[in-house]
């Protein structure tokens, strides 16, 4: 099989030759385009904090290494070094970990602080000014993390637009998941070919010959893989994204290790485990007391137009499943009629959903005109910021359901009630109303629990403004 691809043997895991088409793939145009942020980002940074250190002390003569394009050298030590700290740690490379904003902070204070290590043992009298030195800090830090925040969407439209993808999956998954990618993503399928043919080199030629930049796979023969197609792949420089079960996304979450002699994965708590969670907590309440003080206006505003145009209360409040099956009242803009509740049983049978698990109907009767709006915006949801007070409900996390819904669950079901329900989630930003199944649904707040960090919750809710701004996929 090798000979097909090299002319004469080599190690399987020896790259391809160099080639001028990988530099002006998608991927380097990203590479590109995320130093020029972080580079931006910390220059800012420095040119604030020098004009600040102007009124106090300047830097000491050790320090004074010359100024180039208007910053002092010392500034392009620190970025070098935090530039290259960033590319080894994958902050460029991947397509996922680049959107580790957390981690990008972390590695900026990181340097700063080795500095100051470095700095007493080359010189214990040698003072840096604490000016410049805390202001470079802290505004490199919010703004590596604002930057890349922003560059985010703009990355990920182009990238599902200039990225071809083709599809290995198994024959009775494949039509599915080619329809799936069609209508939930903007990407290129350039070819598909059936999972149990990865390794053949009929199907690694029309890979290679399609142009694809990604391979996404399901059902791959566990045997094959790790001779043949992935080290294929990765010669060609093409990534290879696999749809995991549930077992392999846990095997994933472990450190490869040797034990008595045997391979093992080890799954170790945090040194800091529970920190984040209390961090996250924090965030929560701090979040939802501002969000309710800012958008008191629009509260009011919203009240106003319900009132004005339906009879009824201006807040609907619905029992939900909570924090281990616990029910709670959930508050929301009203955007139906009155007597909704009792029209759902005359509604069932044109319920759109595959299993009947969840209701939904995209032109249902009882909505009103305003309800319409409210929905499509996703601001009816706003009065649970209350909910989030209260302590019953998270920013971020799996979406508290009706009663009638979760007494149609199947036992696995059940494992989405084991953490705090959330206003938004990885189910809303991942198709909302496209879902056809709870079984698609459920799949998501699984993924979001066993990989939960407040760099994904920070994601989600990013993807969620975006999402509210385009009003998209809400009905």
């Amino acid at each position: 099989m090798n000979s097909t691809f090299c002319k004469k043997a080599t190690d399987i895991r020896a790259p391809h030759g160099f080639r001028l088409q990988r530099l002006l793939s998608w991927q380097w145009q990203r590479v590109l385009a995320l130093l020029l942020c972080d580079t931006a980002a910390l220059a800012i940074a420095w040119q604030v904090a020098a004009r600040l250190n102007r009124f106090y002390s300047p830097l000491p003569p050790q320090l004074s290494w010359g100024v180039w394009l208007g910053l002092p050298g010392l500034f392009w030590l620190f970025a070098a070094v935090t530039l290259i700290l960033f590319a080894r740690s994958g902050l460029y490379s991947s397509s996922t970990q680049w959107k580790n904003y957390i981690r990008s902070g972390q590695m900026v204070s990181g340097v700063y602080l080795s500095s100051l290590v470095i700095s007493y043992f080359y010189d214990p009298k040698l003072d840096l000014p604490r000016s410049l030195f805390f202001t470079a800090w802290f505004g490199s830090v919010a703004l590596v993390i604002g930057f890349r925040l922003m560059t985010s969407p703009v990355l990920r439209q182009f990238e599902q637009t200039q990225t071809p993808i083709f599809l290995l999956a198994p024959a009775e998954r494949l039509s599915k998941l080619f329809r799936l990618l069609k209508r939930r993503s903007r990407c290129k399928l350039v070819g598909a070919a059936l999972s149990s043919t990865a390794s053949s080199t009929t199907t690694l030629q029309a890979i290679l010959a399609s142009g694809a930049r990604e391979v996404l796979a399901e059902g791959l023969p566990q045997t094959e893989l790790a001779s043949g197609l992935y080290w294929q792949l990765r010669r060609a420089g093409i990534t290879l994204r696999l749809i995991p079960s549930s077992l392999e996304m846990l095997h994933r979450r472990g450190l490869p290790e040797i034990f008595a002699g045997i391979p093992t994965l080890r799954m170790e708590a945090d040194f800091l485990s529970g920190w984040d969670y209390r961090l996250k907590r924090m965030i929560d309440f701090i979040g939802a007391f501002v969000g309710l003080i800012v958008l008191s206006p629009l509260f009011l505003g919203v009240a106003i137009a319900i009132k004005l145009t339906s009879p009824g209360p201006v807040f609907f409040c619905q029992e939900r499943t909570g924090l281990h099956g616990k029910v709670f009242h959930i508050w929301k803009f009203r955007t139906m009629i009155p007597a909704a509740a009792a029209m759902q049983a005359a509604l069932e049978q044109q319920n759109e959903t595959d299993d009947g698990v969840m209701f939904k109907i995209k032109n249902d009767p009882r909505i009103t005109p305003i309800g319409q709006f409210l929905r499509r915006t996703s601001i009816d949801e706003l009065p649970q910021l209350f909910n989030v007070l209260l302590g019953q409900m998270s920013l971020v996390g799996p979406r508290p359901l009706p009663l009638r819904d979760v007494e149609r669950f199947d036992p696995w079901h059940h494992t989405r009630h084991q953490v705090l329900p959330g206003i938004t989630g990885l189910w809303q930003i991942s198709g909302r109303s496209e879902i056809d199944t709870f079984n698609e649904a459920a799949r998501l707040d699984l993924y979001y629990i066993d990989n939960w960090s407040l760099n994904l919750d920070l994601e989600i809710l990013l993807e969620t403004l975006k999402i509210i701004l385009l009003g998209k996929g809400a009905y």
